[in-house]
């Protein structure tokens, strides 16, 4: 492979770096202080990362939150989720200790011994967009570091992943009639961008009149939409949802292809183990290097303003949805509470929602 530097400062030269990390490829970061030629731990095997880094020399990027636990770090440095750390390599160091550095679900099956030791970033502004774009591609924030030139398959620059917006080119693909449980009278849009993989859907109920629409917001929970899981409340907040939208003249349920808050399937499953090892929600999250609430509520905004929806009737506890909106562009005329009863399982998590996140009934 060899680094292709055209179109690097493009928003969708981040959307292909994010396509790249997901399939264990190697690609360089450059900001103004230099250029990292990085690989996600968790993408790489042994063939690749010998590809990678034949002599065995290359560093491991984290963040300052795991640099913690490493003992590499304070906790005031640590609570800047996008302060990098660069932990020195070692013999010892093989792909498997990597993935146990990455991975904090693994801190009580492989306890990290070290010593470790931290080394000076020589580009913290290249090191620091790495860990946003390993975020948003829903993988784990750590890296193997190469130094010098060496495979690539393209190069992004740190004003791009910043510029990113999966947002800014939705359209609409198509759309359908589609009768559901909850009304016969209902009709489903899929949305699609050249710059993510992931589709997203509208469900239009009822018949449209001058009135602002009753609209739930409601992000992809296959474990509780499709599972019935009942560590959450998002299967029974999905189906109440729907009938509340059919009850009112008209209403819009947006499904964001945004699982878990944002973070994506595998790490949310990776928040579920953390856990069960007793850690909230919110922490887990945070262990794991990723923000409380990743989900980008301006996706939603996006979509209104494709279906020419301009003021809502928001069905949420949560104020961050209301505040997404408005911050887009979207009248929040009223908000709407979702009232359901809890169960042994989500007891702790919907406390945790209140009194952490905020959510309110």
């Amino acid at each position: 492979m060899t680094v292709r530097h055209s179109g690097a400062d493009s928003p969708r030269a981040a959307a292909r770096a994010i396509d790249a990390l997901r399939r264990g490829w190697p690609v360089t970061v450059a900001a103004e202080d230099g250029a990292l030629r990085i690989m996600a731990i968790e993408g790489a095997d042994m063939v690749t990362l010998a590809d990678f880094d034949a002599d065995g020399h290359a560093d491991i990027l984290v963040s300052a939150a795991r640099a913690e636990t490493l003992k590499l770090t304070n906790q005031l440095a640590a609570a800047n989720p996008d302060r990098p750390v660069l932990v020195a390599r070692t013999p010892w160091i093989d792909r498997d200790v990597a993935m146990a550095i990455a991975d904090p679900v693994r801190d009580l099956a492989s306890p990290l011994k070290g010593p470790f030791a931290a080394r000076t970033l020589v580009a913290p502004q290249a090191a620091s967009a790495a860990l946003r774009l390993a975020r948003l591609a829903g993988i784990l924030p750590a890296y193997f570091v190469a130094e010098g030139e060496g495979a690539s398959e393209l190069t992004v620059t740190a004003d791009a992943i910043t510029a990113y917006d999966d947002a800014a080119h939705l359209a609409i693909a198509t759309r359908a009639r589609l009768p559901v449980s909850a009304s016969e009278e209902a009709e489903i849009i899929a949305f699609r961008s050249p710059d993510e993989p992931r589709e997203h859907i509208a469900l239009v109920i009822g018949h449209r009149d001058a009135s602002p629409p009753v609209v739930r917001l409601h992000s992809e929970c296959l474990t509780g939409d499709v599972l019935g899981s009942l560590k959450c409340d998002c299967g029974p907040q999905l189906h109440e949802a729907l009938h509340q939208i059919a009850d009112a003249p008209w209403g819009i349920l947006l499904y964001l292809r945004q699982e878990g808050r944002g973070i994506g399937l595998v790490n949310k499953l990776r928040a579920y183990a953390l856990q069960d090892q007793g850690y909230d929600t919110v922490d887990a999250n945070v262990r794991l290097g990723f923000a409380i609430d990743a989900r980008d509520f301006s996706v939603a905004a996006r979509m209104l303003d494709l279906l020419g929806v301009g003021s809502v009737r928001l069905l949420t506890n949560n104020p961050q949805k209301v505040a997404g909106l408005e911050d887009a562009g979207i009248r929040v005329a009223e908000r709407l509470p979702i009232i359901l009863p809890t169960n042994p399982h989500n007891e702790k998590y919907l406390a945790t929602k209140r009194d952490r996140t905020g959510h309110q009934l």
